[in-house]
């Protein structure tokens, strides 16, 4: 009797067993699943499972932005025994803009640096190469955030150039060119510190503008070069190489997607001394890139300065104080990275 109940027992035992879907046993898997052990070590998950331990670790933040571009545009004409007349000549113009910005804890800073370098080389004359387009910007911001679009800021602004630059002109009676070298590296250059309040804002298309007022603002022009120090170029004292001014600033940088491959990039420096207040210098760096396609693209590039301090030679007359501008249209390879 015992023997057939066990055997009754076995056998009711072994047909629950089988009766179990196939659905219910992957149920009680997931069960298990949400039921197991999560752990948080350093910002990784660790998920313990029986045996098994799954390692999930968390993505990193990004606290650098980095951006770049590359342009160089190249003009190549040659003419022999052309009856039309003309020169053969050769033109070379070239532009790196690195920028970077770091934010994290409500601290940002940005920094970008801005350097172009032109040629234009005719065999024809007594110097064949000449400089035609020469520029060093370099703009670091330091910031804290009061709120989402306004923050205390420190910014340091130099401006100078990398290469000799020269006056050409024709002596009277003479067949051949002159010429006088009227700037270097560091002759000028204009160096401005300001610290004050900074409206920064990014749109959802990648634009972003930041515009910085500042109460105290310190400006240096230096003129390394002794020949140029001794001649008091660019408003030194003759015979010093620094000139120290105090002011009120307002400076911006502004880059706008205008419309698709359509971009727009300036930054405008305004200062104006305690000791003339309402003189202003005016320095504005102007860049629209249209793109054509990933490689190929047109600048149309604008510089425009404006310094009461620094005398324009000219031809015929003393030198005199004039808005300088400078503007290139170049078609060529452009590179973002």
């Amino acid at each position: 009797m015992m023997k057939r109940f066990l055997w009754f027992a076995l056998a009711g035992l072994l047909f629950s067993f089988l009766s179990i879907s196939p659905g219910a046993y992957a149920q009680s898997e997931e069960d298990r699943l949400m039921l197991a052990d999560t752990l948080l070590i350093a910002g990784d998950t660790i998920i313990m499972l029986g045996d098994s331990v799954i390692i999930k670790t968390a993505e990193k933040p990004q606290y650098w932005k980095k951006r770049g571009n590359f342009s160089l545009s190249l003009q190549q004409v040659t003419l022999n025994n052309w009856a039309a007349g003309g020169a053969s000549n050769f033109a070379l113009n070239s532009s790196l803009q690195l920028g970077a910005e770091y934010a994290k804890d409500k601290k940002v800073w940005d920094t970008n640096l801005t350097v172009n370098i032109g040629f234009n080389r005719q065999a024809d004359r007594r110097f064949p190469t000449r400089k035609t387009n020469d520029n060093f910007l370099f703009i670091s911001k330091y910031g804290r955030e009061l709120s989402s679009r306004w923050l205390l800021s420190t910014q340091l602004d130099t401006r100078t150039q990398l290469l000799p630059g020269y006056r050409f002109f024709r002596p009277p009676g003479a067949e051949l060119d002159a010429r006088d070298r009227i700037s270097d590296l560091f002759s000028p250059a204009f160096i401005q510190s300001s610290t004050g309040l900074n409206y920064r804002r990014q749109f959802d298309n990648g634009s972003r503008i930041s515009i910085i007022g500042s109460p105290f603002t310190g400006r240096f022009t230096v003129v390394l070069d002794d020949s140029l120090s001794r001649a008091g170029a660019f408003g030194v004292t003759p015979g010093e190489r620094v000139n120290p001014e105090a002011g009120v600033s307002i400076s911006s940088t502004t880059d706008i997607i205008i419309m698709e491959n359509v971009r727009w990039r300036a930054d405008l420096n305004l200062f104006s001394n305690f000791e003339r207040l309402g003189n202003t210098v005016v320095n504005l760096n102007s860049v629209i890139t249209l793109r054509v396609n990933k490689y190929i693209t047109t600048r149309i590039e604008t510089v425009l300065i404006y310094d009461e301090a620094v005398r324009i030679p000219q031809d015929v007359g003393p030198p005199i104080q004039a808005v300088q501008l400078q503007n290139l249209i170049n078609f060529g390879i452009g590179i973002d990275f």
